[in-house]
């Protein structure tokens, strides 16, 4: 099976934001990339909904359908405030194909490293299992080279994803070498334990085609800032369909 692409949304709510109004409107993207061959949509709302908002998520869901996968990420620690319910509530009301865990906070811009399974499983543990009764599959965002992989299937996760944060930024240097190598091992070792491997962050045109061809088996690349920004000189359908290309190569 090839490796899916789920293309993230939250770039065209943080427009729509900074503007106000309803315009661009994320459910337009969302429909536009599934015409142009995405085979996903990923959103990560955060309590503060500084992008994505809690309304966006069911509209979104509503577009998605059969044939695509949704998947929402999240802080599954981030307690209900305002609107926001909580990650487990927010998933139940649409229960997407996946959700993707991720230990970001408010005061991070961007998601910017890993779970720590020494110190966050016992806490992890009642909550996959929560996702897990609403139907999805669980992924844990994890950064390279953790010690911790072989412990993801402990609290029942289903798979990883690889935080391609560090590879992108030594990629963009020109000395990728060491970081690629790390993202292989933590592939191999996740898959060893019968995980399953997606990626994510910092991927783009330039820097996807050697991370795939260095883990063929990745299972799902989820893509959304270098996507957007590319998809302004290029078009969206045809910056998606690039990326398509690019999973595909040999």
């Amino acid at each position: 099976m090839a490796t899916q692409l789920s293309v993230n949304v939250n770039k065209i709510a943080v427009l729509r934001n900074s503007r106000g109004g309803s315009e661009p409107d994320p459910v337009g993207a969302a429909r536009a990339a599934l015409a142009a061959g995405a085979n996903g949509i990923t959103v990560h709302p955060r309590p503060d909904e500084r992008h994505i908002r809690v309304d966006d998520v069911a509209r979104i869901a509503a577009v998605v359908g059969e044939g695509a996968e949704y998947n929402i990420e999240g802080n599954p620690f981030a307690p209900a405030r305002g609107s926001y319910p909580g990650l487990v509530e927010l998933v139940r009301r649409v229960g997407p194909a996946q959700v993707t865990l991720v230990p970001d906070g408010d005061a991070q811009i961007t998601s910017d490293h890993g779970f720590d399974l020494a110190r966050d499983a016992a806490r992890l543990r009642p909550l996959v299992s929560a996702f897990k009764d609403i139907g999805c599959r669980v992924s844990l965002f994890m950064d390279a080279d953790s010690p911790d992989i072989e412990r993801v299937a402990e609290v029942g996760a289903d798979r990883i994803e690889i935080y391609t944060g560090p590879y992108a930024h030594a990629y963009a240097h020109g000395d990728a070498a060491q970081a690629l190598d790390a993202c292989v091992r933590t592939a191999e070792r996740a898959r060893a334990c019968g995980l399953g491997v997606n990626a994510g962050h910092d991927l783009s045109q330039q820097n996807l085609g050697a991370l795939k061809r260095a883990i063929p088996f990745l299972d799902e690349v989820s893509i959304g800032h270098a996507l957007i920004g590319e998809a302004l000189y290029e078009g969206l359908a045809v910056t998606i369909r690039n990326y398509l290309a690019i999973l595909r190569e040999e």
